[in-house]
C-alpha cells in the first residue's frame, strides 16, 4: 500500500510516516516548508518528499506510483478546507484520513496494545521517558514521540513488541479516536481554544478520553480539575510523594513526568519501582527539552504558562548548580493563543535575570484577531521590569553573544516549528558547536 503523508514534517505526522515505512508500507509525502524534521525523515530513507503542496506535485507522483491512502495533519483542513491535495485525493477517489485512523489500522493489524500519554503539558517528555525505560529493560517496544531522541528514532515499529507507546494529542480531539489499554495523563490545563471554546469543553474531552481507556494513571490535582468521580480503573498519584524528590533529574516538572512514566511501566511490566527509578536517573533527555546548542545556550519547547514554569524549574536548578544567571529569549506560540492566556503569564518567568520577548510565532491564525504586541503581553507579568520587547535580528544575536561571554545561561523558549526561534538559534549557533 502506498501512503502519502500531507504535512509530513509535523511532529506527529513525521514519526507515523517512519512507523508506516517500518511496518512495510510505501511512504511519500509533502510539506509546505522544509524543516529539520523533513531533513530527519530524508536521512532515514523517506526520500520521496516534496516541498510545496500543489495539485501538480501530487498528481505527478500519483501518475508514477498510484496513491492508496492520503493521511493529513489536523491543521490542514483547518487552514484550508479546499486544500489542493485534499481536492485531488477526492477527485481521484483516494482514501483520506487524519493520522488516527491509520494508526488504529496498524494497531489492529499488528495486535498492539496502546499505552497512550495525553495531557496539555509534559506528554512529549513522558512519552520519551516511557520509551527509555522499555529500552533499558531490553523489552521490544513500538512507539511514536514528537521529538528527536538520542536512543532511538522518533517513530519505531518492532515486530515482536506487545505495546505501542503513543503521544496522544488532544488537538482537534484526535485522542478521542483511541481506546487505550493504559493512559497516562501528564497534566491538564485549558489549551487549543479554537477547538475547545470553553474550559468545560476541554475538561469534558479529557474525561471522555479517560472513560475510553481500560485504565489510567493521573495526578490528584488533575483528577480534581476534571471533577472525575472515584473509579477503580483510575490510579491517582500524589505530587508530594517524597520518592519523587529522590530522582536525580533537574526540574520538578521533569521529576513529576519521570514518576508518572515509572508508575506506568511498573503497572505494565511489574518491574520494581526502585529499579525503574535507577534507570530513569540515567535518562539522557530529548530534543528541545533544555537541549544545549552551544555551551551555555539552550533551547526548550514551551508555549503555555505551565510549560514555561516547567522549563524555568529545570533552568534555574541547572543555573544554581553552576552559579549562573538565567536569561530567557521567549517567542510565544500563535497570536490566537495569547488572547486566552495572557492573564496567566504572571510569575511563569520568575527567576530570570532578563527576558527578551519576541513577536508571536503565527500559525493557523484567525484574521479577525488583533495582533497583541510583546509590550502588552509583558505587562501581564508579575514583574514586567525583567522583560523587554525584541525582534529576531542582528542586535538580538549580539545580545545573546554578550550574555554567553559573561557566563550567563541563555534559554530560548519557543513552541513553533519551521522558521521559529528554535530554528533561528540553530541556524546561527549549531555550526559552532561542532568546533568545541
Amino acid at each position: 500500500m502506498h501512503i502519502y503523508f500531507s504535512g509530513i514534517g509535523g511532529t506527529a505526522i513525521g514519526p507515523l510516516a517512519l512507523i508506516a515505512k517500518q511496518a512495510g508500507y510505501e511512504v511519500s509525502g509533502s510539506d509546505k516548508q522544509d524543516s529539520q524534521y523533513v531533513q530527519y525523515l530524508r536521512q532515514h530513507s523517506i526520500n520521496n518528499i516534496h516541498i510545496g503542496q500543489t495539485r501538480e506535485q501530487i498528481a505527478a507522483l500519483h501518475d508514477i506510483r498510484p496513491i492508496d491512502w492520503l493521511v493529513y495533519s489536523s491543521a490542514l483542513p483547518l487552514e484550508n478546507p479546499n486544500h489542493e491535495e485534499l481536492v485531488f485525493a477526492h477527485d481521484q477517489d483516494i482514501k483520506t484520513s487524519k493520522r488516527d485512523e491509520l494508526l488504529n489500522q496498524i494497531l489492529s493489524d499488528k495486535k498492539l496494545k496502546l499505552l497512550a500519554i495525553a495531557g496539555t503539558h509534559g506528554k512529549t517528555t513522558t512519552t520519551a521517558m516511557v520509551v527509555w525505560l522499555f529500552k533499558q529493560l531490553g523489552q521490544p517496544i513500538s512507539y511514536s514521540v514528537g521529538a528527536k531522541i538520542s536512543y532511538g528514532e522518533m517513530g519505531q515499529y518492532q515486530e515482536d513488541s506487545e505495546y505501542f507507546v503513543y503521544e496522544c494529542d488532544e488537538f482537534d480531539r484526535n485522542f478521542l479516536a483511541f481506546t487505550p489499554h493504559l493512559s497516562l495523563i501528564s497534566g491538564v490545563s485549558w489549551d487549543h481554544h479554537e477547538i475547545f471554546p470553553t474550559r468545560e469543553d476541554y475538561q469534558e474531552a479529557f474525561k471522555e478520553f479517560i472513560k475510553q481507556s481500560s485504565s489510567a494513571i493521573l495526578w490528584q490535582d488533575d483528577l480534581d480539575y476534571l471533577h472525575l468521580p472515584e473509579d477503580s480503573r483510575v490510579t491517582t498519584l500524589d505530587p508530594s510523594e517524597h520518592e519523587i524528590e529522590k530522582l536525580a533529574l533537574f526540574g520538578l516538572y521533569n521529576r513529576l513526568d519521570a514518576w508518572l512514566a515509572i508508575q506506568g511501566v511498573h503497572k505494565l511490566t511489574g518491574e520494581p519501582v526502585d529499579d525503574l527509578a535507577a534507570h530513569m536517573n540515567l535518562f539522557p533527555g530529548l530534543q528541545r527539552r533544555m537541549e544545549e546548542i552551544v555551551p551555555g545556550l539552550y533551547t526548550d519547547y514551551a508555549h503555555t504558562p505551565e510549560k514555561i514554569r516547567g522549563a524555568m524549574s529545570v533552568a534555574l536548578e541547572m543555573a544554581a548548580r553552576q552559579q549562573k544567571n538565567v536569561v530567557v529569549v521567549y517567542e510565544p506560540l500563535t497570536n490566537r493563543r495569547q488572547h486566552h492566556m495572557m492573564n496567566d503569564y504572571q510569575d511563569c518567568l520568575a527567576g530570570a535575570a532578563k527576558v527578551y520577548w519576541l513577536p508571536s510565532y503565527l500559525a493557523r491564525e484567525d484574521p479577525a484577531d488583533r495582533i497583541i504586541p510583546p509590550e502588552e503581553l509583558i505587562s501581564h507579568l508579575s514583574d514586567p521590569t525583567i522583560a523587554e520587547p525584541r525582534e529576531r535580528n542582528e542586535a538580538l544575536l549580539q545580545l545573546i553573544h554578550q550574555h554567553l561571554d559573561k557566563g550567563d545561561m541563555v534559554v530560548a523558549i519557543a513552541g513553533g516549528g519551521g522558521d521559529s526561534l528554535d530554528e533561528w538559534i540553530r541556524n546561527h549557533f549549531s555550526s559552532k558547536k561542532d568546533n568545541h
